[in-house]
């Protein structure tokens, strides 16, 4: 998964009608507005620290910080921004939206002074993950192989893993799927730990649930469509649903407060977009049906509001941000 998405990412631009999916952000200006406004007022109500940085990881062409910035600006605040990007051809289209963007490789470059004002929309889904596949012999991960050199298949492997299954899990019926992300417990703790050292927020924006589950939801996207996830390995989008509980316990590990997840849906509405639709809609009667069409796909339970979810982790000094139910 981890070599296949290197692949995918590192030779397109994916996003679009044009492309394989469309994220929150180029569905509407609403969201990115919505989340900058987000990050602005707990940064306010925090104390107004020096010197903070917007950090993105994962973004796209640049149009959530985009939006997300020009909120911020109108709330006083200017940060700096830093994406953490390895894709050469999103990088390009990166600059061209936002020529004061510093680009990272990782994490751990991210500068050490400031408080982090962080977004990762649909970053962690794209992460690696591990299968692991109840057997009549035990619990074995799936790995892959090529069949006649050619067609990838998962298979269960030989070798056992029942130390790793949660005892919620372990006696799930023989075929039964569990996932677990070593990388994104990984990013999570890092992300946490900065935010503990230097001050600040993280929204972690994603499909995903709140576990410990089982099921398989390893998926492929290609030309807005699901496809084999192992036919034409590296030209289409892989992606597994997050696990929260494990991106939240990274975070209270670190000591920060945990807010969510909550619904996307929940989080737009408790933000304002009702009231950002109408005010667009005002601005721009002949827009007007795009917006109302917008806000729906954004927030409706049957489109990106219930699958999508919101978490939050905070510093503890700083104040609980808006658009969770306290």
């Amino acid at each position: 998964m981890a070599e296949a998405n290197a692949h995918y990412y590192g030779t397109r631009d994916p996003l679009g009608a044009a492309g394989d999916f469309i994220t929150a952000p180029e569905i509407s200006q609403m969201f990115g507005e919505l989340v900058g406004l987000c990050l602005a007022d707990v940064w306010q109500r925090s104390g107004r620290r020096a010197a903070p940085l917007y950090v993105e990881l994962g973004p796209g062409r640049g149009t959530l910080a985009v939006d997300a910035l020009r909120a911020m600006e109108a709330a006083a605040l200017a940060p700096k921004p830093h994406f953490v990007e390895t894709s050469p051809v999103l990088r390009d289209r990166q600059r061209a939206v936002l020529p004061t963007v510093v680009h990272h490789d990782d994490i751990e470059t991210l500068p050490d002074t400031g408080p982090l004002l962080i977004v990762a929309n649909e970053f962690f889904d794209a992460l690696p993950t591990r299968q692991i596949v109840r057997t009549d012999k035990g619990w074995r991960e799936r790995v892959v192989i090529a069949e006649d050199g050619e067609r990838f298949s998962a298979i269960a492997g030989y070798r056992a893993m029942d130390g790793a299954i949660l005892p919620a899990l372990a006696d799930s019926p023989v075929g039964s799927i569990v996932e677990i992300s070593p990388a994104a417990a990984t990013v999570a703790l890092a992300l946490a730990n900065r935010i503990a050292r230097q001050g600040g927020i993280a929204l972690i924006v994603d499909y995903g649930y709140v576990g410990p589950a089982a099921g398989d939801t390893l998926q492929a996207v290609r030309n807005h469509e699901k496809v084999d996830p192992f036919a034409d390995v590296g030209e289409s989008d892989l992606t597994t649903h997050v696990d929260f509980n494990i991106v939240g316990n990274m975070a209270r590990q670190a000591g920060l407060q945990v807010f969510g997840p909550v619904g996307q849906g929940d989080f737009l509405k408790a933000l304002g977009i009702d009231a950002r639709a109408a005010q667009l809609a005002r601005q721009s009667p002949e827009r007007a049906d795009d917006v109302t069409a917008a806000r729906m796909r954004l927030v409706a339970p049957e489109q990106m509001g219930a699958l999508f979810k919101v978490m939050a982790f905070v510093h503890p000094d700083w104040a609980a941000p808006e658009g969770f139910l306290q």
